[in-house]
């Protein structure tokens, strides 16, 4: 299986600046999306520093010539590298006084043959683009879901709540971090969807699944999800990564470079 991708992080319309990360690399199907949060510019550093060291510590695992043997070993790598970013994060945080209280959420997909493995920490979130039909693959790590799961509120009560930003987990936040991982199996014509929650505080599923629906270009679907998000407001930096999965062919993959406003 191969994959296009594209890729579009912006400021949004009410913030200086911007807090989110993301690499995507289609030649190795991989994609890592972080959402940092902190205090004066530390967020940025947060998840930078979590993209770079989660891709640079995947990426030889993934290559075609040497990668790894099987979907346990990709599921092993994925936590060490995780692991070892939230080691880093958590240190910096506790020794650089400019560094203090960072953390950031994360959502990865990293390819193996037919099966996609999604890991994520926090709110940022996977979806699956299917046959015309979305589906949420990840689920939040927020007081809200917990709220939700509980009975505690309603959905139309969670759609308004304050406490919507509020995560339960995160790297660089402890000195450990779990990494919630899912294994899913790749169809031709699938379209995978990580994002920030600047994108799904200001769009309801139904509005992403419009878009999806209504635009066939990939790089024009990053493109219009974001200008909706900041139609309805814009009120956080809005980050969005889709993965379009292609039966494979003799063309060589690329490495899809992030648009950035």
């Amino acid at each position: 299986m191969q994959f296009e991708c594209s890729a579009l992080s912006d400021v949004g319309r009410h913030r200086s600046n911007n807090e989110d990360a993301v690499l995507v690399a289609a030649e190795y199907g991989l994609v890592v999306l972080a959402d940092g949060m902190g205090g004066y510019n530390a967020g940025e550093v947060a998840s930078a520093m979590a993209v770079d060291l989660i891709a640079s510590g995947l990426t030889p695992s993934l290559e075609k010539t040497g990668g790894v043997p099987d979907v346990r070993s990709l599921r092993r790598a994925m936590e060490v590298c995780v692991s070892n970013a939230n080691r880093a994060i958590f240190d910096a945080a506790r020794t650089e006084e400019n560094c203090a209280g960072m953390g950031t959420t994360l959502v990865l997909a990293a390819a193996h043959g037919t099966s996609l493995l999604i890991g994520h920490a926090g709110d940022s979130r996977a979806y699956r683009w299917r046959e015309g039909a979305l589906m949420q693959l990840t689920r939040d790590h927020s007081l809200l879901q917990e709220q939700l799961d509980s009975g505690i509120i309603t959905p139309e009560e969670a759609a308004v709540s304050p406490h919507r930003n509020l995560v339960t987990r995160a790297l660089g936040v402890e000195e450990s971090v779990l990494l919630d991982i899912q294994t899913f199996s790749i169809l031709p014509g699938d379209t995978y969807l990580l994002c920030s929650d600047g994108l799904t505080d200001m769009l309801t599923d139904q509005q992403i699944a419009e878009v999806l629906e209504s635009v066939p270009q990939i790089e024009l679907r990053a493109t219009r999800l974001v200008e909706r998000a900041n139609a309805n407001g814009g009120h956080d930096n809005v980050t969005v990564a889709l993965m379009q999965a292609e039966e494979m062919s003799k063309k060589s993959g690329f490495v899809a470079k992030l648009r950035k406003h």
